[in-house]
């Protein structure tokens, strides 16, 4: 790879986000839809690029931009929790459980729902691969970085395809949650399902998404701000790489090289997000949290996700897609159904006050992205008067850590190979039977207080 190829493919990246940038200002429909820049600008690469109908950039920068997005994920994960105030387990326990145990049911009911459609439907039919069982969880909870971190481990186990299936399900996933998510809140609305006090005292919405991350000023430090904050994240992320070699030479020693060789396909970046927790429970002991500035921590995940989405998206290989178009289309069909079935029938039973608002953030971060889970709170409830927006970030700190593009999301694909889809999906039906009840179980106790 020569440095030239880098700046072109640098230079293309920018290019390409200004231009999404335009295009989104300009065309009212993709603001309504909540469309990000960032997948605007992919979907343009994606037109000039080697696939596409009008290519442009030379195949070696195509070739840098489809390496991009393994390296920068990483980055993404490992300021998750940098910065953050860690609440104690009581708290956590207190503000979050029903809608964690919400989460977990959409993630592991895709998983479930994944394995049962390959197994009985794709595979008779179609000889489909196992790991697409997969696809609906690393496309609708982990998204377009998700889908593209996860692209190596796909490919090292023998679906080539799984990076460009996955970031065209993360698309599907955007869309459809912005659309029947808005669906969702007029039928809302209409049936009086949101029930939103009006006192403007309790309109908490901006102040909330904070409330589990305050950002406090940097100390005295002799560089700027943005810099150490980047190398507290890089720092992570090589954390993030010594548990994974770590992990792979106890695998080699307990159980050989084949052992190592399954453990080498786990990606390193929910490893990263384990750096990161590390770091940030270091700098609290140590008594230094206001190095880590959440703000900031922020725009560097911000930046590195925009780059990603739009390098990922642009470097899609299309004829991978049309061999598995067909159990694609099925496997999202299923994927919809199943989430829109959980907001229905278990949101009203696992809430305890505030049910749809409660319930919309969770299903927009589980068919979509976080941004449209938010987008879609605001909708229902744009005063802020619920809870639900406190609810949901603490949620964060106990979902993604698992799903989501967490440590689950990571061995899943490990998990299919070593198992067998039979015994993968029957873990996943115990796991999401397990979500389920948990979730019943804290609806049935008594409302937390305020």
């Amino acid at each position: 790879m020569k440095l030239f190829d880098v700046l072109v493919a640098f230079a293309g990246i920018s290019l390409l986000l200004l231009a999404g940038i335009t295009l989104r200002r300009k065309l009212r429909l993709l603001q309504a839809l909540g469309i990000p820049e960032a997948l605007v600008a992919g979907l343009l690469g994606l037109l000039i690029g080697p696939y596409g109908p009008w290519p442009v950039f030379p195949e070696r920068v195509y070739a840098v931009w489809s390496q991009t997005p393994g390296v920068l994920i990483s980055l993404v994960f490992a300021t998750l929790f940098l910065g953050q105030r860690l609440p104690s387990p009581r708290e956590l326990w207190r503000r979050a459980a029903g809608q964690t145990a919400f989460g977990m049911t959409l993630g592991f009911g895709q998983y479930l729902v994944g394995g049962l459609m390959v197994l009985l439907v794709l595979q008779p039919l179609f000889g489909t691969n196992p790991l697409m069982a997969c696809l609906i969880e690393v496309g609708f909870e982990g998204g377009h970085g998700t889908a593209a971190g996860m692209g190596t481990t796909f490919s090292d186990l023998g679906l080539p395809s799984g990076e460009a299936l996955g970031l065209a399900m993360a698309t599907v996933g955007v869309v459809s949650a912005v659309l029947i998510g808005s669906t969702l809140v007029v039928i809302g609305r209409s049936r009086q399902w949101l029930k939103q006090r009006a006192s403007a005292g309790e309109a908490v919405a901006e102040a909330q998404i904070t409330a589990v991350a305050p950002s406090g000023p940097v100390g005295v430090v002799t560089i700027d701000a943005l810099t150490v904050n980047l190398a507290l994240a890089g720092g992570a992320v090589g954390l993030g790489v010594l548990l994974k070699e770590g992990i792979t030479q106890t695998g080699r020693a307990l159980g050989g090289d084949g052992t190592a060789q399954l453990l080498e396909a786990i990606p390193v970046f929910p490893l990263a997000m384990v750096g990161g927790l590390l770091v940030q429970l270091l700098l609290q002991w140590r008594r230094h949290p206001d190095l880590a500035s959440a703000a900031l921590q922020s725009s560097v995940g911000s930046l590195a996700m925009d780059v990603l989405i739009t390098a990922a998206m642009a470097s899609i290989n299309l004829p991978m897609l049309e061999e598995n178009w067909l159990p694609f289309l099925l496997l999202a069909l299923a994927g919809l159904v199943w989430n829109v079935a959980v907001f229905l029938l278990l949101g009203p039973r696992v809430f305890h006050d505030h049910w749809f608002e409660r319930s919309i953030a969770d299903f927009g971060q589980g068919t979509g992205v976080t941004a449209t889970g938010l987008l879609l709170l605001r909708m229902a409830d744009p005063r802020g008067s619920s809870r639900a927006m406190e609810s949901f970030s603490f949620k964060q700190l106990v979902f993604e850590p698992f799903l989501g593009g967490g440590l689950v999301t990571a061995l899943a694909p490990i998990a299919v190979v070593s198992w067998g889809l039979p015994s993968f999906s029957a873990v996943a039906l115990l796991l999401t039977a397990a979500a389920i009840g948990f979730g019943l179980w804290v609806g049935r106790r008594p409302a937390p207080l305020a």
